[in-house]
């Protein structure tokens, strides 16, 4: 399974290099931790502070990226607030942790996607995510 997922440099804060394994997205939700944090772990309904840096499958260039805008990102986890590919993943991981993420388009954006982003209604996800923070 973890074989399937995009190969990421492990180290915590620094902005991510994707790399894809084969032109196919694997099936179905996955996350793979790439660093373990030891700090709080993080529950649904916290609220988290992140970096992130998501592109779609075997693209370079991100749809968005938070380490490119040198400002962490803070939201409600677990709560609807992001999509259900995040609400699904983060909880359970500690703060300081890194995961790569691979989410298809039922818990991303759907059918419809965000075409002025570059995102297709058929488009597979791929988000590395820093766990900076959790309250």
């Amino acid at each position: 399974m973890a074989d399937q997922m995009p190969k990421v440099n492990a180290e915590f804060g620094t902005t991510p290099v994707i790399e894809f394994p084969a032109p196919e997205a694997p099936k179905g939700l996955k996350a793979v931790e790439l660093a373990e944090g030891d700090g709080p772990m993080v529950r649904r309904g916290d609220t988290v502070t992140v970096n992130y840096h998501g592109v779609v499958w075997g693209k370079d260039t991100p749809f968005d990226s938070s380490f490119d805008r040198h400002q962490p990102a803070s939201f409600g986890i677990g709560v609807g607030q992001v999509i259900k590919g995040w609400d699904q993943t983060v909880p359970g991981h500690n703060v300081g942790s890194r995961l790569v993420v691979s989410i298809p388009p039922e818990y991303g954006y759907g059918s419809r996607g965000v075409p002025q982003a570059g995102i297709g209604g058929e488009d597979t996800l791929v988000f590395v995510i820093d766990i900076i923070s959790t309250r």
